[in-house]
């Protein structure tokens, strides 16, 4: 994921886990705040309870690699945090990209139906 997409600041962490609200997966949770900017910001987080440094990390990448795909149809102004769960790094990249575009139109920030994207792959 390109840095220019990425929520990097701890203060915004707080901001997006305080003020956000919630969609739950067992695989992944993604909060989703306003921003005062006209761009889409996404942060990535893994808990100890995911499990030790290397499964922490490949998790992280997993769901970088995943939300890539869908940076060009997410609607701007939004901080995204994505909070993975301990099943997750077992989860292939397609379950996880599949779960995300569930999340993500649940939140109604895809501009694009599910049936565009299927099509555009």
């Amino acid at each position: 994921m390109n840095r220019r997409y990425r929520l990097k600041r701890s203060t915004d962490f707080e901001r997006v886990r305080r003020t956000g609200r919630s969609f739950p997966h067992p695989l992944v949770v993604m909060l989703v705040a306003p921003n005062q900017s006209e761009e889409i910001r996404v942060g990535v987080a893994a808990g100890r309870s995911v499990g030790p440094a290397v499964v922490r990390n490949r998790a992280k990448r997993l769901l970088r690699a995943a939300m890539q795909s869908f940076l060009p149809d997410l609607k701007p102004g939004w901080d995204l945090l994505l909070l993975a769960r301990k099943p997750l790094p077992e989860a292939g990249y397609w379950k996880v990209r599949a779960v995300l575009e569930m999340l993500l139109e649940k939140a109604h920030l895809l501009m694009r139906s599910t049936n565009e994207s299927r099509l555009r792959e």
